[in-house]
């Protein structure tokens, strides 16, 4: 029913279901992962009205299973992408796996899915930092290039009793630059 995909990886599609409405993919190496893929393989839908809560589960330096709400899969968006290098410092939130007693390794981490209604889901707030950015990646470098081209030009600023005369050098000033 479900599948999961870090990069660099194989996909796994073989979640070791924990209970009826349970699901948990053991993910190793967590430290070295910064998003993760959860997607339904499209061989079985969800019930009519249900959706699944996507969680990760990872060791705090005592040993004990940290679970953070990263988001959700349903029928109508039936993959999600989630950033989980931020996670791995922060506090826990609730979650349907507590009493399940699931064995945690030092360096293996999980996604568990729950089964749950829709309307349930609807009022589930995740983890903020699990978002994926929706700016895209060739605008995001763009904006820091840009950023970092003013920073660098403004570093050679001088006023203008500061300049010497040259007849072979074009000067630009920086205001130009910072309203374009």
């Amino acid at each position: 029913m479900f599948g999961c995909l870090v990069a660099g990886r194989l996909v796994q599609a073989a979640p070791q279901q924990v209970a009826e409405d349970k699901f948990v993919f053991d993910i190793p190496d967590y430290e070295n992962i910064n998003h993760i893929v959860v997607f339904m393989l499209g061989t079985i839908p969800f019930p009519e009205g249900m959706g699944g809560s996507v969680y990760f589960c990872y060791p705090d330096p005592s040993g004990m299973a940290v679970w953070q709400l990263l988001g959700f899969v349903t029928n109508e968006k039936p993959s999600a992408i989630f950033k989980i290098s931020g996670l791995k410092s922060g506090k826990g939130s609730q979650h349907p796996f507590g009493a399940m007693n699931l064995p945690q390794t030092p360096t293996v981490a999980q996604i568990g899915i729950s089964v749950e209604l829709l309307e349930n889901l609807a009022q589930q707030t995740p983890v903020a930092s699990a978002a994926v950015s929706s700016v895209d990646s060739f605008t995001e470098f763009t904006q820091k290039m840009l950023d970092n081209f003013y920073n660098f030009a403004s570093s050679f600023a001088v006023t203008q009793a500061q300049m010497t005369p040259n007849p072979s050098e074009a000067f630009i000033p920086a205001n130009v630059v910072l309203k374009w």
